[in-house]
């Protein structure tokens, strides 16, 4: 809608609030009693002369009136019902249908019938203005197939008007519903598995437990600089310290980086921990939760996503992280060099300025990402990644130059990591002693001394299996949704 028509139809809707006021009329309701939703109406009805009433309340969608009869469509959370007004039943307030518009709130009672076309509607015979919308919604005009045009389509206008996104776009609530049933899984999962939810703090003297650059903020009482956590995993493992055997968290997580189809700077991740247990019995616990959850939610193990066959059936398959690379880069990361990383790069048509200034470890993972992650479509645990890669991770039994870690696959994504975690103090210090010594050479996202972090390991924590999994991503899949954007309610964007 244009500028000027726009401004015009506002005009009209304020002209029409007005009115209503001066007719006695209260815009904005206070509240409203329902005895249905609009599907518990669909689904009530059994034939015309049924005395029953009921009493909806919904958003307007469409409103076609004729001369003393009126249709319109009015919309709950629910889905859409019919309503027939005629004006001799009732009475005055058939005016009040001048006065209204699409998106407007009502509420409304009557009987249910069928119309001539067989449609289920409720004869209304009384109706009550709840709330009077002055700014149109996008809803578009649907045509005889039921197709919607002319509706809200700009992908960057829905994201920064999610409110009218939501409103006219059943499916997209749909999206969010199921995202609330997939937190809700893995949280039903956790607690009968014995864990206990536990919340950290999110502003932190510190940040720690992913390599990221953070947030910063100032807080002005103390003079001092704080952060927006970068990962939870720092304090789940100090409650492991503390005697809490098996802790979790879903919450937000903050990364100063930049926006992409799979990246936002404010996301959700689950963390949980579990005392006493290695990597591989997260992975077992954590391919049990999947498989849980889409069954749950689907009824089957085995979906249809973006032109790929899932199969959640277990176990997943597990693969070496050393074996894939050879594989699929035709080097081996014991013997090969930086040399040659970056030609296995340039043959993948990598942009040399993305790795030109990288090394050791770093080109390391840029050539997995570019060679490997690709292929990995059927969920898949990738086992035993380099030391330098991870240096919150326990040494690889029988080989210290690689880590007890696993990261799964999803549709070429990562969607979950997970550690033998590191509980040796002496070595966790090392190894923050090495990754300050990466920030002294410029990697802005190596991780800090965090001496607190070690003063706890030193009162003993016991062995511990932890993971961390990606809410956003997850229901990017289960959801068959290629932004991340269309997973979370109000991403994050560039200022208008």
């Amino acid at each position: 809608m244009a500028g000027t028509e726009r401004s015009f139809v506002e005009a009209a809707r304020r002209d029409k609030l007005k009115a209503l006021v001066e007719r006695g009329i209260a815009p904005f309701a206070y509240r409203f009693e329902r005895s249905a939703t609009a599907k518990q109406a669909l689904e009530a009805y059994q034939h015309d002369d049924d005395p029953a009433t009921y009493t909806l309340a919904g958003r307007l969608v469409a409103l076609r009136p004729h001369g003393k009869t009126t249709f319109a469509h009015l919309e709950d959370a629910s889905g859409r019902i019919q309503l027939y007004f005629k004006g001799d039943e009732i009475g005055d307030a058939y005016q009040l249908l001048d006065l209204l518009d699409l998106g407007d709130h009502v509420g409304v009672e009557g009987r249910l019938m069928k119309t001539r076309t067989g449609e289920i509607t409720i004869r209304v015979g009384r109706m009550t203005l709840l709330a009077k919308a002055l700014r149109p919604l996008p809803l578009g005009k649907e045509d005889a197939s039921g197709v919607k045009h002319g509706e809200l389509s700009d992908p960057e206008l829905r994201y920064r008007q999610r409110y009218a996104d939501l409103a006219v776009h059943p499916e997209v609530r749909d999206v969010f519903r199921l995202r609330t049933r997939i937190v809700q899984g893995i949280r039903a999962f956790l607690d009968a598995k014995g864990y206990w939810e536990v919340e950290t703090p999110v502003l932190q003297p510190l940040y720690g437990g992913a390599a990221a650059v953070p947030f910063k903020t100032h807080w002005e009482a103390l003079d001092a600089t704080f952060y927006l956590r970068i990962a939870d995993e720092l304090y789940l493992k100090r409650c492991l310290v503390g005697g809490l055997e098996r802790v979790y968290e879903i919450g937000h997580d903050f990364r100063n980086e930049g926006l992409s189809r799979f990246h936002n700077p404010e996301f959700t991740m689950a963390e949980w921990y579990q005392a006493y247990a290695d990597y591989n019995d997260v992975a077992d616990l954590t391919e049990e939760m999947l498989a849980t959850i889409v069954r749950q939610l689907f009824g089957t193990l085995v979906l249809e996503r973006h032109g790929a066959t899932l199969s959640f059936e277990r176990p997943f398959a597990r693969k070496d992280y050393y074996a894939l690379v050879r594989e699929h880069a035709g080097v081996d990361l014991t013997t090969a060099n930086d040399a040659e990383l970056r030609a296995v790069l340039k043959r993948h048509n990598v942009p040399s300025a993305e790795f030109e200034k990288l090394n050791g470890a770093k080109l390391v993972d840029e050539v997995f990402k570019a060679t490997v992650e690709p292929k990995l479509v059927q969920p898949t645990f990738v086992m035993d990644y380099p030391l330098a890669l991870s240096p919150l991770a326990k040494p690889k039994r029988g080989d210290p130059t690689r880590v007890e870690r696993w990261e799964l696959f999803v549709q070429q994504r990562e969607l979950a990591n997970a550690f033998s975690e590191l509980n040796d103090p002496d070595e966790q210090r090392r190894r923050f002693e090495q990754q300050a010594a990466f920030r002294a050479a410029g990697d802005a996202e190596a991780q800090q001394l965090d001496e607190d972090f070690v003063r706890a390991l030193e009162y003993g924590m016991p062995p511990a299996g932890g993971v961390g999994m990606g809410v956003d991503r997850l229901t990017m899949i289960l959801a068959d949704q290629a932004n991340i954007r269309d997973v979370i309610l109000f991403p994050m964007l560039r200022p208008e």
